[in-house]
């Protein structure tokens, strides 16, 4: 009799388990394909980790005077980050259809809140106009415009592309607006922002391929134009000739250089290792702006040679980050925002700590993502969710 065989009973496969709907949001939000998207958010996520932490120690004292809270300050730039975070991971998951459609538009919406710093919502601090305050709500319109330029331009140039080496596409339309927006940013007396405004829209022009020739003769323009607004502020013309000076005429100290000099102490008073976190003293109102303008020379007082070179590290990797989103980028219009974003926060990195240094006079520049200020940090992390755009999926794939 032949032997009966019995085919093996397959065995269910297990059920997949319920994923809670707050995972699954995380996973949606920081779901990416490519190492750029993570080393980018990796190192931005330090930095405001670390900003967080620094204007916590340097504007203790300061708080405690204005506020009646050492926290006051840190507070509020902690809540700051609490709502760029999602801004910042939402524009991460939005198409580039999407920026172009609305580049024009910010731009739009951006100049026309700068036009209200001139009217009676507008109001001004430490000699520069460039504030709005609508009730207890207060930000500095200049700071949008930043972003806002970065999309128009690519936009724009991305639309000529063909016509760009006929310098007449080139000067127009871009010359008019951007002389219109730093124009007005320049009433407001923010040289800063102003000299910021210009990288930007010289670092699109660059990567998006227009002629050295043109970039020189605008450059020469521009250089002219700078140093007629620099020399009409009797301010601006006090800090200039200070720098020029070295600082070393002891009639500028308590005046124009004093900021420097005491950035300088608080340099030297750090040596390697540092004095430790929180025990700076130059933050005791010996420098102004401690928790701005001012914050590398509390990180070297405090955490010595090696924190401020753990900073300039992290922009390193930024910049990294940065030049490899925009070497993958299919489309140019990726590749110019990429670039633009990489001149405004690396670029604004470097004029902050050579000002600190003293290699360039006092501008007033915030150090990005690590700088007390709630309208620069929002606009800061709002760019590199939308650079994160363009890394969250492989070349040639198609955006769902």
């Amino acid at each position: 009799m032949a032997r009966q065989t019995r085919t093996p009973r397959a065995e269910p496969e297990p059920e997949a388990k319920p994923v809670a709907p707050a995972v699954a949001v995380a996973r949606k939000l920081f779901g990416a394909e490519t190492p750029e998207f993570f080393l980018l958010l990796g190192t931005t996520l330090f930095l405001l980790v670390f900003g967080l932490v620094m204007v916590l120690s340097s504007s203790a004292i300061e708080s405690r005077l204005s506020d009646g809270d050492f926290f006051a300050r840190a507070a509020r730039q902690g809540l700051f980050a609490v709502i760029g975070l999602p801004i910042m991971l939402i524009a991460s998951r939005a198409p580039i259809t999407f920026w172009k459609r609305w580049a024009g538009w910010a731009l739009v919406g951006s100049i026309g809140l700068q036009f209200l710093v001139f009217t009676g919502l507008g109001y001004g601090y430490g000699g520069n106009q460039n504030w709005i305050k609508i009730g207890g709500f207060s930000a500095q319109p200049s700071e949008t415009i930043k972003l806002a330029l970065v999309l128009w331009l690519a936009w724009v140039l991305t639309t000529k592309a063909d016509l760009l080496r006929d310098w007449k596409h080139v000067l127009l339309p871009i010359g008019p607006v951007v002389a219109v927006a730093v124009g007005l940013v320049l009433l407001g007396n923010d040289l800063g922002t102003a000299t910021i405004l210009i990288m930007v829209t010289f670092g699109a022009l660059f990567y998006a391929g227009v002629q050295l020739r043109f970039l020189l003769v605008g450059l020469l323009g521009i250089g002219l134009v700078g140093i007629t607004v620099a020399m009409a502020s009797l301010s601006r013309r006090k800090r200039i000739d200070a720098w020029l000076s070295g600082c070393t005429n002891e009639a500028d100290y308590s005046f124009d250089c004093w900021q420097t000099i005491h950035g300088w102490e608080a340099l030297a008073h750090g040596g390697v290792f540092g004095v430790g976190l929180g025990n700076s003293a130059g933050k005791w109102s010996w420098i102004p702006e401690a928790d701005n303008d001012f914050i590398f020379a509390i990180i070297g007082e405090e955490l010595g040679l090696v924190g401020a070179i753990l900073v300039l590290l992290m922009f390193v990797l930024l910049t990294i980050a940065f030049v490899r989103i925009a070497r993958m980028a299919r489309d140019p219009f990726g590749k110019i925002v990429t670039a633009s974003v990489m001149v405004w926060v690396v670029g604004q990195a470097f004029v902050n700590i050579a000002v600190v240094l003293g290699v360039l006079p006092v501008l007033g520049v915030p150090l990005p993502l690590v700088s007390a200020g709630g309208s620069a940090l929002l606009t800061t992390m709002a760019a590199i969710g939308v650079v994160l755009s363009f890394a969250r999926v492989k070349p040639g794939r198609i955006v769902p």
